[in-house]
């Protein structure tokens, strides 16, 4: 099967120019690896640049591990935040990269992804050396290295404790990868002592309910208000905690709660806010630290809940591809100078996400939190495995339990009209069949089988695109808010204008809306 799309780097020369001009917007897309002293660095490293003649350049931090570099101590190629450059593009090895930053190595195996794809093995392994340059046991190895090193440096956790919550299979094999990697055992990483833990100081970790405290890192400029807004007037009662937004002495009013799904049930994460330093104060830093406290079923857990975290809080985009995408239209310019940091929040669950768009259509964003939460209290799934991180949140929604209510049924327990609980229901039936809104879906076919149910038009279509789906590009053309920013009234007219703007339309849309929320959020959230 060929692949539909290539990623390949630019040029030796291009990539040299990045490199010895120390670029860091270049940072976590190209990767130095130096064949004279068998360390691979960022493009700003600041050390002395080598010859053009021991250069080689990467895509991935894996494939650097797979020709034989480490990473360099000094830059730490590591701890440079990811890239949405995968989540432009929706051939085969996209999704696969995807679903392995999602764990699905460490759940399903090479064969339960390659099944997922519908290619074998050997065919996803070739596709993702030629284009990655690793395989996807070396991505896989590679990613529980980088989240490992980040356990040890920002928490107390012991370092068993970190290779299990890594998601290591045993203490050996932690030691082996992370001496492959970083040319040093663990023991030998420095530790900074916990640097989250004045997020909550009682945060111990036990057998039962594991806390983590820990700074999980962005490019800057980030916009924790922004988000924090987002969050805010998304909120769904019995999923989603929101604090006031001032702080207070007694700690967590600035704070958020959210239900966090894993595999051994349901975790909690508390974001503070108010530790986020405002945007204006960010200037000259590359990255910054988003507080969050985990509460996990199990350490095991931990891994996934990051991961969900990371897509909920958009913490892999980069401000500076977007501005560059986006800043030469005057439309745009003027929102993106006054909102530098905007991120693209993702759905924690795609099932969650997709019936909560149905029940939010052509209703307020207070009247559509109503329905979440009624939908949530009303079909809150057994929680699997130890059980819920905590008793004040519901675990995701059955869909099958969904499924196997009439029409009538929902539209009473909802307090729907009649023809919402059909495309409820409808949605249910094919989301407990298998229709797949996830990070790896087919994008094509999953739009195509959302447009096929009744009831659904092409405004949730592209919702479920941008925020389940992950699709930087999605583009809700006939939104009424949009097309106001705009000038326009007909959705071709938006689809026209948006047209210079992809790959990342989603983002422009963000922008659009932005003033429209943060005026929502004013109104009616605590």
């Amino acid at each position: 099967m060929p692949l539909t799309e290539s990623a390949p780097l630019p040029d030796f020369d291009a990539c040299y120019r990045a490199a010895s001009g120390r670029d860091a917007r270049w940072d976590g897309r190209i990767y130095l690896g130096v064949t004279s002293t068998g360390i691979y660095c960022r493009p700003s490293c600041p050390a002395r640049k080598p010859k053009p003649e021991n250069c080689r350049f990467f895509g991935s931090a894996a494939a650097c591990v797979a020709a034989g570099f480490r990473a360099c101590k000094r830059c730490r190629p590591d701890a440079v935040p990811g890239t949405r450059d995968w989540d432009a593009r929706g051939d085969i090895v996209a999704r696969a990269v995807r679903r392995i930053r999602d764990g699905a190595v460490d759940t399903i195996g090479v064969s339960g992804l390659a099944d997922e794809l519908a290619v074998s093995e050997r065919h996803l392994r070739r596709f993702l050396i030629e284009a990655v340059g690793a395989s996807p046991l070396q991505l896989a190895r590679t990613r529980r290295a980088h989240a490992a090193r980040a356990l040890i440096e920002e928490t107390e956790l012991g370092l068993s404790d970190v290779a299990f919550a890594a998601g290591f299979g045993s203490v050996r094999q932690f030691g082996d990868t992370m001496r492959e990697e970083f040319g040093m055992a663990p023991s030998a990483i420095p530790r900074r002592g916990g640097s989250a833990r004045h997020i909550d100081p009682a945060a111990p970790v036990s057998d039962e309910r594991p806390r983590i405290a820990l700074r999980l890192r962005t490019r800057a400029p980030f916009d924790a208000a922004a988000t924090r807004a987002f969050l805010a007037a998304h909120a769904i009662p019995g999923r989603d905690r929101i604090g006031a937004a001032t702080a207070a002495a007694d700690g967590d009013a600035g704070s958020t709660a959210h239900a966090v799904d894993v595999p051994g049930g349901t975790a909690v994460v508390l974001v503070s806010w108010d530790d986020v330093p405002p945007v204006a104060a960010q200037a000259g830093q590359q990255t910054v630290g988003i507080p969050v406290v985990l509460t996990l079923p199990s350490l095991s857990d931990a891994m996934p809940a990051i991961q969900t975290v990371r897509r909920m809080l958009d913490l892999d985009a980069d401000p500076g591809q977007v501005a560059d995408a986006l800043g030469a239209d005057p439309r745009l310019a003027g929102l993106l100078a006054a909102r530098p940091g905007l991120r693209l929040p993702a759905a924690r669950d795609p099932h969650e996400f997709a019936l909560a768009t149905v029940l939010g259509q052509q209703v307020s964003l207070a009247a559509a939190r109503t329905l979440q939460g009624r939908l949530a209290a009303a079909f809150a799934g057994a929680t699997p495995g130890r059980g819920g991180a905590s008793p004040e949140f519901f675990h995701r929604v059955d869909v099958a339990q969904i499924a196997g209510h009439s029409a009538a049924e929902l539209q009473a327990t909802l307090r729907i009209t009649g023809a919402r609980a059909e495309t409820v229901r409808a949605l249910a039936t094919e989301l407990a069949a298998g229709l797949d809104l996830g990070t790896g879906a087919d994008r094509a076919r999953a739009r195509a089988e959302l447009a096929a149910i009744r009831g659904i038009g092409p405004w949730t279509v592209e919702l479920v695109a941008m925020r389940a789906l992950g699709d930087p590009d999605a583009y809700p053309a006939g939104d009424l808010i949009l097309r106001r920013a705009l000038g326009v009234a007909k959705p071709r007219d938006a689809e026209l204008l948006a047209a210079p703007w992809r790959p990342f339309r989603g983002y422009a849309t963000q922008h659009l809306w932005a003033d429209f929320l943060a005026e929502a959020t004013r109104k009616d959230t605590p």
